[in-house]
């Protein structure tokens, strides 16, 4: 799961208010793992530390800033091993993020061994 906000209306909420937020978060975390599908997640740091990497032409080409402009941001993810798309949607579906920004499911593609 990739977690979208507004990093700017993010940035403007009270640190009281962001820590009953976060408190949510780590309820949210506590309760993947107590359903035994918990694997790893973090927080991102802002996109305006962020930089984008290609080559062109065998040349390197850095630019600053994300991938994309847009009006939300990546700010976090979980890594959740669940039986099927259906309960990766209800695990969603609670994730306190979801109500302030948006939660992008993706599946992680198995890569052939070497």
């Amino acid at each position: 799961m990739t977690l979208y906000a507004d990093e700017a209306k993010g940035a403007a909420i009270p640190a009281g208010e962001m820590a009953k937020y976060m408190d949510q978060m780590y309820a949210y975390r506590d309760a993947l793992i107590k359903a035994g599908v918990f694997v790893q997640t973090n927080g991102l740091a802002p996109s305006t530390t962020a930089c984008t990497v290609s080559t062109e032409g065998g040349q390197i080409r850095v630019h600053d800033g994300p991938y994309a402009d847009t009006r939300e941001q990546a700010g976090g993810y979980f890594i959740i091993n669940v039986k099927d798309p259906d309960d990766a949607r209800l695990w969603a579906t609670r994730c306190p993020a979801a109500t302030w920004g948006s939660v992008e499911l993706r599946q992680i593609m198995e890569l052939p061994s070497p």
